[in-house]
């Protein structure tokens, strides 16, 4: 939370607490959304459908991968960097 935020600032570990926690809250549902919708089209009884149904809880870990290296890429020093 404080990487994303940016170290050294009060602020920036509060936006980075809030950030990470809305994504952490947030993406398993949207994820399970996501899923239904792309396999909506795959046979019923699929094991590949049966499998990427019940794997969208690691869409969570997937997310808080990309949501790191994104910030680490575009904004080393954090979203509010230290003065």
């Amino acid at each position: 939370m404080v990487i994303v935020g940016g170290s050294g600032n009060n602020y920036g570990a509060i936006l980075g607490g809030f950030v990470i926690w809305f994504f952490w809250v947030q993406v398993e549902p949207i994820g399970q959304t996501l899923m239904t919708l792309v396999t909506s089209g795959m046979a019923d009884g699929s094991a590949l459908k049966e499998h990427l149904l019940d794997s969208t809880a690691h869409m969570r870990l997937l997310t808080m991968g990309i949501i790191m290296l994104l910030v680490l890429r575009f904004s080393p020093r954090g979203l509010i960097p230290e003065k």
